[in-house]
């Protein structure tokens, strides 16, 4: 909600940060989610230092207690579904930096859209987009080249202690992906059971078949240990309070296959989702940076809302205490 640059190496920024979680663990946030930004460059040991030492001075400002996961998303220049080799190779290495930078900040799991492109939509010679029928025969053969880059990347993973999350983004924002069974689908042709399923209940609802289709869905994954990581989002982008989760359908289907964290994710209208989320509305204004104006929330009361509305959703499944909160 508040940036997606860290800005790893600079002081300054760090103590911004700093700020937040130590704002938000008074709300009862247990540990957060870290956008990892990608960079122009190749070289990535310069980029897994910087968030090495982010970390350490994280644990010198008392936030040593907080656990992390990661957010990353594959680009059109670090492409798995390229149809050059060279290409895969650069993404291989792009995505195994990010494992690497997962298991500096000491994080578990790794989620996002990291098969397709976030955000980029093939088009044809001419520049023309493609949907529909051409779209789904576009998108096997670039399917097929993702699976061995993907396969490599869980055995990778496994060595560092990090699970691979694949977060099905909704047809706004990206081709495919866009359905958990459209991951389950993908993961067919990828052996390594350290890659799994990212679940985020805002495309389930954008972009799903139905609750049969789903239930199914979260039953297949569960099944074969590969649910690896929940998000709970509003299907508007806005805040949790008051939003239109289907929180009964959404929480007694997944509950009782995962204990893993639950993300909170909420996206404010900053800059960098402004174009891709199409946002319309007001941002919420972030104390210590913004102007404060209070005809407005602020993002420091719509966190604290959400996590009192899941607590509050959560207390009503049956037998589930959950209390790692991102």
């Amino acid at each position: 909600m508040f940036t997606t640059d860290l800005r790893p190496g600079d002081p300054e920024y760090t103590k911004v940060v700093v700020n937040h979680m130590r704002e938000m663990r008074q709300l009862g946030y247990t540990g957060f989610d870290l956008p990892i930004r990608p960079l122009d460059t190749s070289d990535h040991r310069g980029e897994v230092e910087r968030y090495a030492e982010l970390r350490r001075a994280l644990d010198r400002a008392g936030l040593d207690d907080l656990g992390f996961t990661t957010n990353v998303a594959t680009t059109r220049t670090f492409d798995p579904t390229s149809p050059y080799a060279e290409q895969r190779a650069g993404a291989l290495n792009y995505l195994k930096s990010r494992v690497d930078i997962t298991a500096v900040l000491g994080g578990h799991i790794l989620g996002g859209p990291i098969v397709f492109p976030y955000n980029q939509f093939p088009t044809t010679d001419s520049g023309e987009p493609v949907w529909s029928d051409a779209l789904q025969d576009w998108l096997p053969p670039r399917s097929a080249n993702a699976q061995p880059v993907l396969d490599e990347l869980g055995d990778y993973a496994a060595t560092r202690g990090v699970k691979l999350a694949i977060e099905g983004v909704d047809h706004w924002e990206q081709p495919a992906p866009n359905m958990v069974e459209d991951v389950l689908h993908f993961l067919e042709g990828v052996s390594s059971r350290q890659v799994g399923v990212c679940l985020d209940i805002a495309h389930v609802v954008l972009g799903s078949s139905g609750p049969e289709v789903f239930r199914q869905a979260v039953s297949r994954a569960a099944a074969t240990g590969r649910l690896h990581y929940v998000q709970v989002s509003p299907p508007d982008r806005g805040a949790v309070r008051d939003s239109w989760i289907p929180w009964d359908l959404f929480l007694t289907t997944v509950m009782p296959h995962y204990d893993g964290p639950l993300l909170i994710e909420i996206f404010n209208a900053i800059p960098d989702f402004q174009p891709s989320l199409r946002l319309t509305r007001r941002k919420f204004w972030v104390p210590g940076e913004d102007e404060p104006d209070t005809s407005h929330p602020n993002a420091y009361t719509v966190a604290a809302e959400a996590i009192e509305e899941l607590e509050k959703q959560l207390a009503r499944v049956p037998g589930k205490d959950h209390d790692d909160h991102h």
